[in-house]
C-alpha cells in the first residue's frame, strides 16, 4: 500500500487511532485525526497528536470532512453507522478499521481469533504457546497491543496472534488469516447493533477471505457452510475432534491426550480454550508434549475465572469479565464442584431466568448483588437460595459464610459494573482484595 503523498484521515483520537496515524505517517502520508468528543477533554490528545505531525480536529468541527481523502481508518469505538463515519466514507475512496490499514503492511502470517467470550485468553494462551515453541509470535489486536505497532516496530514475527472483536471485523475487506478461531457466539452488543443477527454477520465476517485455510471452532457452532480445513473442539459435546474427558483433553483420531488438571486455568470453559490452542499447534505441526509446560503454567488474564486464594478449603475465583449471561453460563457450566455464586451489577435488561435450569445444577447458594440482584432473586427463586448483599465486600463476607471445604466461590457478575464500578477491572481489583484480606486473616 503506497501512502506517499496520500490524504489519509483518522477517525478516533484513541490508541487505536494514534497508532494508525503514527504507522500512516512513516509510510509518507498527510495524515489528519478526527474526533466528535469536545474540545476540553480532549486538549491533551491535541497536544499529542500534533506532535506527531498528525493535527486533530475535536467536537462538532469533526463531523464534516474538510476533503476528500483516499483512505479513511475508523477507531473500533466508532460506530459505521455514526453521523461522522457515514460522512468521511462519503468522502473518501475507502473507510476501513485499524487492523485491516495494518495488515496491508504487514508481511507475517496471522492467527485471528474471534469470539463472544473467551478470545482475550486464548489469544494470550496460543502466543504464549508459540513464544514456549521458538517462534517470534506477539498478541495483538483487541487484547490491548494495535496491530499498527507492531508494524511500526519493525520487529520480524512469524506469527502474529490477533484478537478480533465484531467492531474491527466490520471494517476489514482483505485480512486473510492463515488459521481463524471462532471460540463462541452468543448475544452481546445489543447497544451498537439493531439485531443478534447483524452481530453474528460482523463476527462471520471472519471468514470473508479465509478460502483454503485453517478454521478451528466450536463444535456446536461449526455448520457454516465454509470450505476450509476445519477442526472442532468442545467440553460437552462427544462427537467434536478434540472433546474432554476426566480432566483430559482427548484427540479423538489419535488418541493423544493432554492433562488439563492440575494445571493453572480452571474450568470446563477454559479446557475450550486449550483445545483451541492446540488446534493450531497441530496445524503447525508442533507436538503437544512439548508445549504443555507453557500451557499448564500458563495464567489466564486478570478477571478471567483467575484463582484468587484458597480460604477455608473453598477456591475462590474472580471472574469479573463476565458481562453477558453467555460468559457467566460458560463459567457455571465449566466447573466441577458446587458453586457459591456472587452475581450482579447494572440491570441492563438481562434476564437471568435464561439461566434458571443451569443455576439449579451447579449453584448452591447465590449472593446478588447490584441494581439487578432482586431480578436475579425473583429470576431464581424455588431453585437456587438468594441473599441480597449490599456491596462486594458484603458478598464475599456472605459466600465465605456459606462455602464448605471443596466449593468453588465464583465471582462471575453476568452483567456490567457500572452501577458500583468504573469498570470490570475495578471490580475484579475489590473482589481481589476482600478475598485476600479475610485469607491473610482480615475481617
Amino acid at each position: 500500500m503506497d501512502l506517499a503523498g496520500k490524504q489519509i484521515a483518522v477517525l478516533g483520537a484513541g490508541g487505536s487511532g494514534y497508532a494508525a496515524a503514527a504507522l500512516a505517517i512513516s509510510r509518507g502520508a498527510s495524515v489528519r485525526v478526527f474526533d466528535s468528543g469536545s474540545p476540553e477533554k480532549l486538549a491533551a490528545a491535541v497536544a499529542k497528536f500534533a506532535a506527531l505531525g498528525a493535527p486533530l480536529t475535536a467536537g462538532e468541527s469533526a463531523l464534516e470532512p474538510p476533503h476528500f481523502f483516499e483512505t479513511v481508518v475508523v477507531s473500533p469505538g466508532i460506530d459505521t453507522a455514526s453521523p461522522i463515519a457515514r460522512s468521511f466514507a462519503a468522502a473518501s475512496a475507502e473507510l476501513i478499521g485499524e487492523i485491516e490499514f495494518a495488515w496491508r503492511f504487514s508481511n507475517a502470517p496471522v492467527i485471528g481469533i474471534t469470539g463472544t467470550n473467551g478470545k482475550t485468553s486464548t489469544t494470550a494462551l496460543i502466543a504464549a504457546m508459540l513464544q514456549a515453541a521458538g517462534l517470534r509470535a506477539i498478541a495483538a489486536g483487541n487484547i490491548g497491543l494495535p496491530f499498527s505497532d507492531v508494524i511500526l516496530s519493525g520487529e520480524r514475527y512469524d506469527w502474529v496472534v490477533l484478537e478480533l472483536s465484531s467492531f474491527q471485523l466490520e471494517t476489514i475487506t482483505s485480512l486473510s488469516p492463515r488459521v481463524a478461531v471462532w471460540m463462541n457466539f452468543a448475544p452481546d452488543h445489543m447497544d451498537r447493533y439493531s439485531t443478534v443477527e447483524e452481530y453474528f454477520a460482523a463476527k462471520r465476517r471472519l471468514f470473508d477471505y479465509l478460502g483454503e485455510d485453517a478454521l478451528v471452532i466450536r463444535k456446536e457452532e461449526s455448520d457454516l457452510g465454509l470450505t476450509a480445513r476445519t477442526t472442532t473442539f468442545s467440553a460437552f459435546s462427544t462427537s467434536s475432534d478434540l472433546g474432554y474427558l476426566a480432566g483430559e483433553i482427548v484427540h479423538a483420531a489419535s488418541g493423544r491426550r493432554f492433562p488439563f488438571a492440575g494445571g493453572e486455568l480452571q474450568g470446563k470453559h477454559n479446557a475450550e480454550n486449550v483445545m483451541a490452542a492446540l488446534a493450531v499447534a497441530d496445524e503447525l505441526g508442533l507436538a503437544w508434549d512439548a508445549l504443555a509446560p507453557a500451557i499448564q503454567q500458563f495464567q489466564a488474564p486478570p478477571h478471567r475465572c483467575e484463582k484468587v486464594a484458597l480460604l477455608d478449603g473453598a477456591l475462590y475465583l474472580n471472574d469479573s469479565k463476565s458481562t453477558n449471561l453467555h460468559s457467566l453460563e460458560s463459567a457455571l457450566a465449566g466447573q466441577d464442584a458446587p458453586v457459591i455464586l456472587i452475581a450482579g451489577g447494572k440491570n441492563k435488561g438481562l434476564d437471568f431466568a435464561e439461566l434458571r435450569d443451569l443455576a439449579a445444577r451447579m449453584v448452591r447458594e447465590c449472593v446478588c448483588i447490584g441494581e439487578i440482584a432482586d431480578h436475579i432473586v425473583e429470576a431464581w427463586h424455588g431453585v437456587v437460595p438468594c441473599q441480597r448483599a449490599a456491596d462486594l465486600d458484603e458478598a464475599v463476607a456472605a459466600a465465605r459464610r456459606l462455602a464448605r471445604p471443596g466449593d468453588i466461590v465464583l465471582f462471575s457478575p453476568g452483567t456490567s459494573s457500572f452501577d458500583m464500578f468504573s469498570g470490570y477491572e475495578a471490580r475484579g481489583e475489590a473482589f481481589r482484595s476482600a478475598v485476600r484480606d479475610r485469607a491473610s486473616g482480615g475481617a
